[in-house]
């Protein structure tokens, strides 16, 4: 005999509290239903009180419109909502909440009570979320929201809470996600009866300072572009800075915070070529999009949206964040010259009237006295004496001092030498007069440091450029540009390198033997352990092929050799790159040194190797002066 059991209608407590589930997590959750609904009521000013970290007690307090007595009973029931009243309401929606299921659902999990005053009422009215009970109350024109007890009678739910501490840092980022999105509401955040934060309604350039600190909005690039059917505005974090942790990205679509895959990939992929090692990109970021293109009733949490078309979203947000970044020049010294007042040094992000209800919230940038424009955009004419200079680099010449004869050069002995192919090479004591380096914006090389770095002088005053990182940029792009175009030129050694390897990777060398040809290197197995390389690419003919052969073999085997000349390519490339530029305490003549330069200033973000690192600071004159005191 079967043990069936009868369908039968759920009690709408047990409805609410499935509901509750799906929405109300834990403490943060509810923090951030209430405040959504303080939003939409028009408030400038929310305050928050905590106990227990959300656990014991939650109370939100807003100065908004209010709900009328008639309506409250209303506002604690499921699926009751001001917010929408058809598909085409839905379709559209602008407001934080439309649902109509959060003060029922958290009323099911806790003691809610709630207190509101309409402009027109003489006094306030409460409800008791509970037994339903209005009386009249005490209390000027807004909404005051008290939980007690969240969870107390489902100890299956509460038994997944954390210690009070967690459960208050979690409503602390909750808070903080929404206040970065809303400048022109003041918050006020009190834990156990005690002050804990509070934000002034300001400028958005304020409120980033206030929630995510100085040191962020100072090393930040601000972020601007649109298009006719959406806009995105705001700051990402410089390559240089980047972060160990994903806490610091702040994506927001129509003013609702959101983590969606598609621009976090597409942000992610941006950043690919300036970012080092596993660092993460931070950001803060405010995509604006016609709403009819955007469906935000993908989760119950409303933390998910849909795009219609997410190939055009994905490479709008890609565009705009590269071009970001291509932007970024080299910084001022990282020396500590604090000569000036902290406020005399802006942050890229600039105060203005931006407004949390405003459809394009207005983010702009002043300039900033250290920051230089991007090199590979300028539109410079360059010398045509100066097109391919660069390849010499790689040419050793017979005779290593002669175009640095009258240069001093410390005893090092692990110095190797490389001199000029050209005639008439500059001579390396001549120093170049201004008019010289206004054409140039990284200026004309001065001279050599230790092997590593170059000294150039432009207009502006002093530049410093690390040889191997601007040289494997300048690789790096080369080849891309090569491979897209199917023209990498391979250069046949003349005495083939023999390399012993293992008998997986010389499966793979004979399987991909055809990919390795097109990124220009001929390998060819001379024993069953064995291969001989015998022409690699002529960009790096003079650069360290056992090691970028060696590394190239281990990646393919690590990541896989399909996906490394697919989707790894860039990585394939960075890789030869780095092993075949130029590397420290190699002596450079004037002439090579310029060469570079002025191949940075034609390359794509030139202003970082492939690994994220700087490949060039600049000092004004100004800045010297300061730390020289001079006229002081």
């Amino acid at each position: 005999m079967s043990d069936r059991h009868h369908i039968h209608l759920l009690p709408d407590q047990l409805i609410s509290q499935i509901a509750a589930g799906e929405v109300i997590e834990r403490p943060a959750s509810v923090l951030k239903e209430l405040i959504e609904n303080s939003i939409d009521a028009g408030a400038t000013a929310i305050e928050i009180r905590l106990d227990g970290g959300g656990i014991r007690r939650l109370c939100i307090i807003d100065n908004g419109s209010g709900i009328p007595k008639d309506e409250l009973a209303l506002a604690l029931t499921r699926h009751a909502t001001s917010k929408i009243r058809s598909l085409n309401d839905l379709e559209s929606v602008r407001s934080m909440g439309f649902r109509g299921e959060a003060l029922a659902s958290i009323a099911s999990v806790s003691r809610l009570s709630l207190s509101s005053r309409t402009q027109h009422q003489k006094h306030a009215w409460s409800i008791d979320g509970n037994h339903g009970v209005i009386e009249p109350s005490s209390g000027t024109q807004g909404t005051v929201v008290d939980v007690h007890q969240l969870f107390d009678e489902i100890p299956a739910r509460r038994k997944f809470l954390k210690s009070e501490q967690t459960e208050f840092s979690h409503c602390v980022n909750a808070i903080e996600r929404i206040a970065l999105a809303h400048p022109q509401i003041s918050f006020r955040i009190f834990h156990n009866d005690k002050p804990y934060k509070q934000w002034l309604a300001n400028d958005i350039h304020q409120r980033i300072r206030d929630v995510l600190g100085q040191e962020f909005a100072n090393e930040s690039l601000t972020v601007e572009n649109s298009t006719a059917v959406c806009s995105i505005q705001g700051l990402i974090i410089q390559p240089s800075a980047a972060k160990a942790k994903t806490d610091m990205q702040y994506l927001y679509v129509n003013h609702r915070f959101v983590k969606d895959k598609t621009v976090s990939h597409a942000i992610r992929t941006a950043y690919n070529d300036v970012l080092h090692g596993d660092r993460q990109p931070a950001y803060v970021l405010f995509l604006e999009i016609d709403p009819m293109l955007v469906d935000v009733n993908v989760h119950p949490a409303k933390s998910e949206v849909r795009f219609r078309d997410s190939g055009a979203v994905y490479r709008f947000i890609h565009h705009s964040i590269s071009q970001a970044l291509a932007k970024l020049g080299g910084q001022s010294s990282p020396l500590s010259i604090d000569t000036q007042p902290a406020n005399e040094h802006p942050s890229p992000l600039s105060a203005t009237s931006y407004s949390g209800n405003q459809a394009n919230p207005a983010i702009g940038a002043k300039s900033n006295p250290s920051y230089k424009p991007a090199q590979h955009s300028l539109g410079f004419n360059y010398d045509s004496s100066w097109k391919d200079i660069y390849a010499p680099l790689s040419i050793p010449s017979k005779n290593p001092t002669e175009s640095i004869q009258d240069q001093p050069i410390p005893d090092r002995s692990n110095i190797s030498t490389v001199g000029s192919s050209f005639g008439g090479a500059v001579s390396s004591s001549t120093i170049p007069s201004s008019e010289n380096t206004d054409d140039f914006p990284l200026g004309m090389a001065i001279g050599q440091l230790h092997g590593i770095y170059i000294l150039a002088q432009n207009k502006e005053g002093l530049i410093l450029v690390d040889m191997h990182a601007a040289h494997e940029r300048v690789l790096y792009e080369q080849l891309k540009n090569l491979l897209d175009q199917q023209e990498i030129v391979s250069q046949e050694l003349l005495v083939p390198l023999t390399l012993q390897i293992s008998t997986k990777q010389l499966a793979l060398i004979e399987e991909y033997n055809d990919k390795l040809t097109e990124i220009g290197l001929l390998l060819k197995a001379t024993g069953p352990t064995s291969i001989a390389v015998r022409a690699i690419p002529s960009l790096l003919a003079k650069g360290d092929i056992e090691t970028m052969v060696r590394r190239i073999l281990y990646d393919m085997e690590q990541v896989g050799s399909s996906s490394i000349f697919t989707e790894h390519r860039n990585e394939l490339l960075a890789t030869m790159a780095c092993h075949g530029s130029v590397r420290a305490n190699r002596l450079l003549s004037i002439d090579e040194m310029n060469a570079l330069l002025r191949q940075m200033e034609k390359t794509e973000r030139a202003n970082q190797c492939n690994h994220g690192r700087p490949t060039w600071f600049t000092w004004s004159l100004n800045d010297l002066d300061k730390l020289f005191m001079r006229g002081q």
